[in-house]
């Protein structure tokens, strides 16, 4: 199958393999997307309203000026992909229990975004602004915070971040014991 259409509504796509495909400049509103592979595919310019990846591979995919409305992405795995470059007019999205790795979500505007369940490992969220932001439960390792506006997020329950109080706005955020020991990390100092 290929996306010959330029807009499509309420529709299902199921088990679609569709690696390197040109998918760029459609719009989808209130689609479903399951058990597809659209590795290293291009998805810039296209704006999903509304719409569910449910178990999909959306590894290295290209979203420059791509743009997610009210978007849920879950038990996804998205490697590689460079989300900075995305519109962020009306932008809302989810993601639950995906693995999201060596991805950039650095200088968006991404208030409420939810990652939760998710391993976000080696991820960077530079000059990001996530306030209200949730990521209860997720495996944070080696993704870096820097410069951001870390205000009212939800780390309850995350594990392996390493977060600079000196250098990301972190007030009013949740943190969950032990785990929240590791805001010390940076002045090297001993607890007893």
């Amino acid at each position: 199958m290929s996306f010959i259409d330029n807009a499509y509504t309420d529709e299902i796509f199921k088990d679609l393999s569709l690696p390197r495909e040109n998918i760029s400049n459609k719009e989808f509103s209130n689609c479903k997307f399951e058990n597809c592979d659209f590795t290293e595919s291009n998805f810039s310019g296209t704006v999903f309203i509304d719409c569910v990846f449910s178990n999909c591979n959306l590894s290295t995919i290209k979203v420059d000026s791509c743009s997610f409305q009210d978007m849920q992405f879950e038990k996804c795995k998205l490697v590689g992909v460079f989300f900075s470059n995305i519109n962020t007019f009306l932008l809302g999205w989810s993601f639950k229990k995906c693995r999201i790795e060596l991805c950039n979500f650095s200088g968006l505007d991404m208030k409420n975004s939810k990652f939760i369940d998710c391993e976000v490992r080696e991820t960077e969220f530079l000059n990001s602004n996530l306030t209200g932001s949730e990521f209860v439960d997720s495996d944070l390792k080696a993704s870096l915070f820097q410069n951001s506006n870390l205000e009212k997020v939800n780390f309850v329950g995350a594990k392996n971040y390493y977060i600079d109080p000196t250098q990301n706005k972190i007030k009013k955020a949740k943190f969950s014991q032990p785990e929240v020991l590791a805001l010390l990390a940076k002045f090297d100092i001993e607890l007893l």
